[in-house]
């Protein structure tokens, strides 16, 4: 088996290339023969210390892959030698085989290629447990999405549109607000680069709310963090939501008496742990997504592949803030 590993805290440019025996799965499991894996921002905190999980090292990251089932332990029903299947868990994907319980594997339909499986279930189950669980988002509400062109951001626009909503799509750059035209928002908004002082995060609200036709948005997806925050919020429309979804550009500190003003809620998004704790409202999840995926309502956008041993280059990608869509590594 080879494997991208963490051996110590740091950066993408400390994984390892590492060979070792390839495990066998125990008792309810799966061996995942790997085609792709996903990258997602989580990999990129979990080597450095700096996730909510902290496996023992050394360890490979990647969170989401996609592959052909070519071991199955004892006990296990359902699955079979040669299923296609994708996969979540907290790491271990970022190598060319994947252990992991039957029951956290699922099947994927025939025309689903590897690579779009791989950049499925995380980005796609993120985002429609924040819209749908979460902000309980409604037909006909505006929806305005900071970081709309990076991996959850593009699949909150298309399940945005296909809700209903009206998607309002934040960037950095007009090569990204390109990308998501693509992808069907209705509205594009370019914001700065960088720290925003007081008269650029008003510029920012006031812009929001134009773009939402005026008292503002129902609904703020923010996988942005940092900066971009207050003014979101600021930008809210009466009983508004804004969704808590990520932060590489830091952890903001907002000021609580602006959801008085206008009775806003402030809701945190933490998908994995739903998955766990509501197995079975998962499944649901899941399913209405495949049912979506097979619509033509929605589609991984893959616009970055690199093979297994250049994960460093993907996650760099990642983290420079530059990628579109989805990025995967592939394992030949």
């Amino acid at each position: 088996m080879k494997a991208m590993l963490s051996v110590e805290p740091g950066g993408p440019e400390t994984l390892i290339l590492h060979e070792s025996p390839t495990p066998e799965p125990g008792p309810g499991q799966v061996r995942i023969a790997v085609k792709a894996a996903g990258v997602n921002f989580p990999d990129t905190l979990i080597i450095r210390d700096l996730y909510q999980f902290r496996p023992p090292r050394p360890f490979s990251p990647g969170g989401e892959i996609s592959g052909l089932i070519d071991a199955v332990g004892e006990n296990v029903r359902g699955f079979a030698r040669g299923d296609r299947v994708l996969a979540i868990g907290i790491c271990g994907g970022y190598a060319s085989h994947f252990i992991t319980d039957a029951k956290a594997a699922v099947k994927i339909p025939a025309s689903m290629p590897f690579e779009e499986a791989a950049g499925f279930l995380m980005t796609y189950g993120t985002s429609y447990y924040a819209l749908k669980d979460r902000a309980k988002l409604r037909s006909g509400e505006s929806l305005f999405i900071l970081g709309a062109a990076g991996g959850v951001g593009a699949a909150a626009i298309e399940l945005g549109k296909a809700m209903g909503a009206r998607v309002i799509a934040g960037v950095s750059s007009d090569q990204k607000a390109d990308f998501c035209k693509t992808l069907g928002a209705d509205e594009i908004l370019v914001y700065p680069k960088g720290a925003l002082d007081r008269s650029a995060q008003k510029a920012l609200s006031s812009e929001i709310k134009r773009l939402a036709g005026g008292e503002g948005a129902d609904v703020v997806y923010d996988a942005v963090g940092g900066d971009y925050a207050e003014p979101s919020v600021r930008a809210l429309a009466w009983e508004g939501r804004f969704l808590v979804v990520g932060f590489p550009a830091g952890i903001p500190t907002l000021p609580l008496n602006l959801t008085l003003l206008k009775s806003t809620q402030i809701v945190g998004v933490f998908w994995g742990a739903f998955t766990m704790r509501e197995p079975e409202k998962h499944a649901e999840r899941v399913a209405e997504l495949f049912s979506l995926y097979e619509a033509g309502k929605i589609r991984p956008r893959v616009t970055a592949s690199f093979p297994l041993e250049e994960a460093a280059k993907g996650m760099a990608l990642l983290e420079s803030r530059k990628a579109t869509g989805k990025v995967v590594l592939t394992v030949d």
